[in-house]
């Protein structure tokens, strides 16, 4: 894992399937390494099995993600087994959003995370000021 500095998740509705189970290592190992770790719209369902030693990844840290709001507004809310918002905030994320469909990205110490799709210029701004 030296050879990368950090990992930027995207988003998409494919990552509720994808990203849990098959990042979790990946992303505990990069942000163990020191690493920056940033997640953007549904990518930050990448962070849910991830661990900072033997806690999530999230736990006690500022996050965002796809709000429930904006879930239901496309109407996929019955269609994933948990909303963004919701397995942050269950992970002890302390989670923000802004209005729907609004640029909104945090960062907390080496963890970045973009609430939607109009945030992923914003989250990749603050992973470029994380790595500078």
């Amino acid at each position: 894992m030296d050879e990368v500095d950090g990992i930027f998740l995207s988003g998409g509705h494919g990552t509720c399937v994808d990203f849990p189970d098959g990042l979790a290592d990946l992303v505990s190992e990069v942000y163990a390494k020191g690493k920056i770790v940033a997640a953007v719209c549904h990518g930050p369902v990448g962070l849910v099995k991830a661990k900072d030693g033997d806690d999530s990844i999230v736990k006690g840290k500022k996050v965002t993600g796809f709000s429930d709001a904006e879930e239901a507004a496309v109407g996929l809310t019955d269609k994933v087994e948990y909303t963004p918002e919701k397995k942050l905030r269950e992970l002890g994320g302390e989670y923000s959003n802004g209005d729907p469909w609004t640029s909104h990205a945090v960062r907390d110490g080496r963890l970045i995370t973009g609430q939607n799709p109009q945030s992923s210029v914003k989250t990749a701004e603050l992973m470029l000021e994380a790595l500078a």
